[in-house]
This record gives structure tokens, sequence and C-alpha cells, in this order.
């Protein structure tokens, strides 16, 4: 199955498909209603797709949270193992489309798509937007048996950016990622070693995935003769690197993981700095 599914496939109608309106920033649920796929239930990337935030530097600006909450959180969306689940933002899943979409992957949940285009590729399409909020009828919590697969620590993100087989790609603005400007975390800069991939190289300029052939070639020229599962991706807090990830899945490259305390814990951890292209 695609990770990417268009505002035209009748899938998207399906009697076991669960829209999922995953928006990030401020006023959220007041974007929500004031416009949105019918039938879309609405979660926060902050409130629902990661944990709150007690110590950056352990976890990151965007911490996973527990697997046992994640759970319980799909139960309330209706979300089983046999549902088909599409998310969207308003981002062109930059922010919790993608986050969502790699969560679900993470549990071993393959039915999911994400839209591609989100809601703008919908008000583009003409559809007609819907200010009611839905309601999910809940089930049980969705059945883990793990926890979130595709990881990688701290310590070994610090010796996979130096070991010639392995490719470590930060995804985040070329001037962040060269220290010039930092608007979110403490420090500028980098992971030394880390190759910088910025995640708006996946978009075409209607803020959709650019064709599967072509991302292939974007990648192919980033990461070499390396294979997926030595790749692995980071951003500020583990939010655009899934972008990237599911780009990845798009262009037939699987394996790759994410760091998930990105730039954001790493800064905080009096560890080296590059400032300078890799």
């Amino acid at each position: 199955m695609s990770p990417l599914i268009e505002i035209n496939d009748p899938a998207l109608a399906g009697p076991n498909t669960i829209l999922i309106d995953a928006r990030a920033g401020k006023d959220t649920h007041d974007r929500y209603l004031a416009g949105h796929l019918k039938n879309a239930a609405y979660v926060d990337l902050d409130r629902d797709l990661a944990a709150p935030v007690t110590d950056a530097s352990q976890g990151g600006r965007h911490p996973l949270p527990d697997i046992n909450d994640f759970a319980a959180l799909l139960g309330k969306l209706g979300i089983t193992p046999d549902s088909h689940v599409v998310v969207y933002d308003d981002k062109s899943a930059a922010f919790g489309g993608a986050r969502f979409w790699w969560m679900l992957k993470a549990i071993g949940h393959q039915n999911v798509q994400v839209l591609n285009g989100g809601l703008q590729a919908a008000k583009d399409a003409g559809v007609d937007l819907s200010t009611e909020e839905y309601t999910p009828t809940p089930v049980a919590p969705y059945p883990v048996t793990g926890g979130f697969a595709g990881t990688v620590t701290i310590k070994e993100v610090a010796i996979a950016a130096h070991d010639p087989n392995r490719i470590v790609i930060d995804v985040r603005e070329t001037p962040r990622y060269l220290g010039i400007t930092e608007p979110l975390d403490l420090i500028a800069g980098h992971i030394p070693g880390a190759f910088n991939l910025p995640y708006v190289s996946n978009l075409g300029t209607d803020g959709k995935y650019l064709d599967a052939d072509i991302l292939r070639k974007v990648y192919d020229e980033a990461v070499g003769a390396v294979v997926g599962e030595d790749i692995i991706v980071h951003c500020g807090s583990g939010v655009t690197a899934c972008h990237t990830l599911l780009g990845m899945e798009y262009a037939g490259i699987s394996g790759a993981k994410m760091y998930v305390g990105s730039w954001s814990e790493w800064s905080r951890r009096g560890l080296p700095i590059g400032t300078s292209e890799r």
C-alpha cells in the first residue's frame, strides 16, 4: 500500500476508513472547527501525539507518548487493527499528519495513508468542508504488543554520524543546520557528521509530495549506496522527520529509523555541535 492517498480516491469514503485531522500549533481546535473533512476526528500533536515535556534534554520537545496512552487514544478514535486510517493536517503533512502515520506504522499498523497535499488539496478539489465537531465511536484500546519500533538512541546517532556505511539526515531548514539561526531551541547548529536535506525537498509547488521516481533520485543523491536500514532521520523534535520517513517509504526506501529526541535533545546535552557543511 502506498503511504499516500489522493483526494479523489474513493477509498476515502470506504466503510472501514477512519479520517484523522492531526494538526499542530496554536489554536488547532479552532482551525479544525473552521473547516475539516467530513467525519474527520480531531487530534492535536502536542496533546495526543507526544508526551508532556518535563526535560527536553531527555527525549526532546516532542517525546513519544506512553504506548498504553497511545493505544487508548486509538481506541477512542475507533481505530482497530482492521481500520483503514487516513490522516492529514493543514501543513502538507509536515506536522501531525506524517507523525501520526509514522506512529501507527511503528506499532505495526499497516493500513494507514496520508492525504497527499493535506487540507489544501481538499480545498483545491472543491470538497465541501465541515464545521461540526465529529465524535468517533470508541472501541477497546488498540492491542499493542510492544513499544514504538524504528527508533534509535542518542548514543547510536553519535556513532552512526561518523560511520561511512551509515548516514544521519537532518531535515531542518539549512540556516538552522548551519547555525545561522535557531527559532525553537537554545543553540543553533547540527549533529557533527549529519547531512542536511530539508523536508521541504519532498514537496512540489502544489504542496504535494513529488512523484516517487523524482523523490528516489533526490534521496539516492543524498544517501548514495546506503541502504534504508542504515539511515537515521531527525529534525528539531521528531515531527518533520516523519515527513521525510514517509517520503522515503513512498520512494521505495524502507527501514530508515528516527531519532525522536532530535536536535532539541542533542543540543541540550553538552555534546559537540557542527556549524558547517558535512
